[in-house]
């Protein structure tokens, strides 16, 4: 019996000896699986910015365009009403400048309808993305959790 508590005793000391020797390997692994894990949520993170820069930019540039096309529909609209006033003030009866101011009404009217709809679109889609990265935050709230319960 003697024999059996000694060596129970010695095995004992030996199991702990080794758990102690691990304890510094199991913390390097540790930060290394920490150092992996903040590695990828920055690379997810990257990805989801880009991914949303390239929206934001591709709904500018329309924005852009249709601000473009709405700017020169209100530049001919201006010309028109100008053309249009002076020549009603001229005479009462519509002359050829008279209908030349029509056609630039119709024109401008019908750049100034394209490029307001074209605002509207893009604002619209704009104001369907969201600025937080999703994907991240619900990665880093289950790597929160996961710490919770390690810890």
């Amino acid at each position: 019996m003697a024999a059996t508590k000694a060596a129970l005793v010695k095995t004992n000391e030996v199991n702990s000896r080794s758990e102690i020797e691990q304890l510094p390997t199991l913390f390097s692994r540790l930060g290394d699986d920490v150092m992996r894990l903040v590695n990828s949520q920055l690379a997810l993170l990257k990805v989801e910015l880009r991914e949303e820069a390239n929206t934001f930019a591709r709904g500018a540039i329309m924005i852009a365009v249709g601000a473009a096309v709405g700017g020169i529909g209100f530049a001919l609209l201006n010309v028109a009403v100008a053309l249009g006033v002076s020549t009603l003030f001229a005479r009462a009866n519509f002359s050829q400048p008279a209908s030349y101011a029509l056609g630039f009404v119709a024109t401008g009217l019908f750049y100034v309808l394209v490029g307001g709809i074209l605002i509207a679109l893009m604002k619209g889609r704009l104001a369907k993305q969201q600025l937080v990265p999703q994907r991240t935050v619900a990665e880093l709230r289950k790597d929160k959790q996961w710490l919770k319960n390690e810890l």
